[in-house]
């Protein structure tokens, strides 16, 4: 036992002096680019609140190499990082693309020393992770909220170290082949639950009593997240107690849950059996709907290219507007290590001020990613309102609630109780109550804290 903690402690070792020479970045006559001694580039300044001069030196125009780190080949930063570059020519930028499960190993590692990445991608899940990294922005956050919507709950003392660029949530997509064939047109979309169940109903089919045809799927990862959004179409927020408690046992998770379990037993509008996961059999055409997130659009296109799909928005109650329409999650803007030398911060917070005064950043996630700009300039693009997903989105944005980047059993133990209640035929009441428990008792160390009272409509409640 003694030598295998041995052993485990110099590999640990090893590792994070491997990272550091991975992550290091060149700041001295090593740096790969050449000296810059245009000031005046001629070039026009970007933004209207936040606002980027190019017509300037960096660093001092002696040469710099900086590191970017993500984990997603369509972040739009990739594409900044080499504009950028085209500005500065004493600016490298290179980019280190680490695939998601290595990314969350290496880059808490990376950063705890001096040679960690200047600039990375951040996403909000990992927010206690990297927050005592990152440095705060060097913008102004009266003119980060005057250019971007959602900046308010990223607000820390005053500072801002992220915001989201772009947000996303849950829409119905349908398969419009097999809307047609059950005699559906545009007019029969459903802006009711109610109407969707009916619409549901047309669109199954059935051999006896075998479905052949699911009019709505909900099977695999979906129920976690549609919860959460029909919870708050009926004013039930997913915390209490200030925020710090975990508000899953109470009548409406139980209504909700009840009524999606009640479309395939009472409806017979889909079933349990019907395929392990959802998102595979409408790609396969076997289900006509499903309630799927953003990134379902970027899953289609690449390996269900023949399916003819539309998207509309999810459901509500009833046709008034709710409390809000569903939960939402951001794509998140850089982060700056403050580990890193003064100079690297520098290029890191001017090139974070290219990215953010600049349009294309925006406009670019938001197409590879189907999620909403952020940045109020683009809210009525042609582009971005051609998008399916995106002009879903549009006219409910305003009415999307962010709680936070809460732990992961809320998702995951509520995944588990669906699967008790549906397949393990447990009692309803009972599971919900132990899933309760069980979260409260994940969350008992957390310091997490609800950002629900951020939200702008929440007096309604």
């Amino acid at each position: 036992m003694k030598k295998r903690k041995i052993f485990t402690t110099m590999m640990t070792l090893l590792m994070v002096a491997t990272l550091a020479a991975c992550g290091s970045s060149k700041s001295s006559g090593n740096a790969s680019g050449t000296t810059d001694s245009n000031e005046d580039k001629g070039m026009e300044v970007l933004g209207e609140n936040v606002v980027f001069d190019p017509n300037k030196l960096i660093n001092d125009g002696k040469p710099i190499d900086i590191e970017y780190w993500t984990w997603n080949e369509g972040d739009p930063a990739i594409t900044m990082a080499k504009e950028y570059e085209k500005i500065y020519p004493n600016v490298k930028i290179k980019v280190v693309n680490h695939p998601w499960e290595d990314y969350w190993t290496k880059l808490p590692l990376a950063l705890k020393g001096k040679n960690g990445p200047a600039v990375f991608n951040i996403h909000n899940s990992q927010n206690d992770i990297l927050m005592p990294y990152l440095a705060p922005y060097d913008i102004e956050t009266e003119k980060l909220t005057a250019d971007f919507t959602s900046v308010e709950p990223h607000i820390t003392d005053g500072n801002v170290y992220y915001i989201d660029s772009m947000i996303n949530t849950g829409n119905i997509y349908y398969n419009k082949t097999l809307w047609k064939e059950a005699g559906l047109t545009d007019a029969d979309i459903p802006k009711t639950w109610t109407q969707f169940e009916e619409v549901a109903k047309k669109l199954t089919k059935k051999d006896g009593e075998k479905i052949t045809q699911a009019g709505f799927n909900w099977n695999g990862e979906t129920y976690s997240a549609l919860y959460q959004g029909l919870n708050y179409q009926k004013g039930e927020l997913l915390f209490k107690d200030g925020g710090k408690t975990v508000n899953y046992d109470n009548s409406v998770t139980k209504e909700n849950l009840q009524f999606l379990i009640d479309l395939y037993e009472k409806a017979g509008v889909g079933s349990k059996d019907f395929g392990a996961e959802s998102s595979q059999s409408f790609g396969n055409g076997q289900s006509a709907m499903v309630y799927k997130w953003g990134w379902y659009l970027n899953e289609l296109n690449t390996n269900y290219p023949d399916i003819d799909y539309g998207v509309f928005a999810t459901p509500t109650p009833t046709e008034d507007v709710p409390l809000a329409y569903d939960r939402f999650n951001g794509e998140s803007t850089p982060g700056i290590n403050k580990n890193q030398t003064k100079e690297q911060q520098a290029v890191a917070q001017d090139f974070l001020t290219y990215c953010l005064a600049n349009d294309e950043y925006s406009k670019t996630g938001a197409l590879a990613l189907a999620s909403f700009p952020t940045k109020k300039s683009l809210a009525e693009d042609a582009d971005i309102l051609a998008n399916p997903v995106l002009s879903a989105i549009a006219p409910r944005v305003d009415r999307l609630i962010w709680p936070g980047p809460f732990p992961a059993t809320v998702e995951s133990t509520a995944t588990e109780t669906m699967e008790d209640v549906l397949f393990n035929g447990k009692e309803l009441s009972a599971s919900v109550k132990s899933a309760q428990e069980k979260m409260e008792k994940d969350m008992k160390d957390t310091e997490f804290t609800s950002l629900e009272d951020s939200y702008a409509f929440i007096n309604e409640k």
